[in-house]
C-alpha cells in the first residue's frame, strides 16, 4: 500500500511527467556461444534505453525469427534430430521495427562430459 501511494505522489507531482524510456539499440547478451540440440535455448536480447540503462526484452516487446527450428516466448526449440551446423536468429523491436539485430549461432557438435 505504502509503494503505492509513493507512487502516485510522484506521479502527481508538478513538473516531473511520466514517460517510458526508449529502446535505442538492442543487443544478444548470449549465454553460451553455441546451441545444443533436443533442448530450449534461451535467446537472451537487452534493450539499450535512452538514460543508459539496459532492459532485459521478452517475446511481447520482440519478434523473434529462425532460419530453422521455432520460437517459444524467448526459446529457441531444436528438436533432437535437427541436421544442420548452424542457425540464424532475429530479434526485432516490436515497436520500432526498423531496428533489428541478426546473429548466426552455430549448433554444439561435441558431447557434454560426465559429471
Amino acid at each position: 500500500m505504502r509503494i503505492a501511494l509513493l507512487a502516485l505522489f510522484i506521479g502527481l507531482m508538478p513538473g516531473q511527467p511520466l514517460k517510458a524510456q526508449q529502446v535505442d539499440s538492442i543487443a544478444f547478451h548470449l549465454y553460451t556461444d553455441s546451441l545444443k540440440k533436443g533442448t530450449h535455448n534461451y535467446i537472451n536480447v537487452d534493450g539499450l534505453q535512452s538514460n543508459g540503462r539496459w532492459l532485459p526484452l521478452t517475446d511481447k516487446e520482440l519478434e523473434f525469427r529462425s532460419s530453422d527450428c521455432y520460437f517459444l516466448g524467448n526459446n529457441l526449440v531444436i528438436p533432437a534430430d535437427f541436421k544442420g551446423k548452424k542457425i540464424t536468429i532475429t530479434a526485432i523491436l516490436r515497436n520500432k521495427t526498423a531496428l533489428h539485430i541478426e546473429r548466426t549461432i552455430w549448433i554444439k557438435i561435441l558431447p557434454d562430459p560426465d559429471l
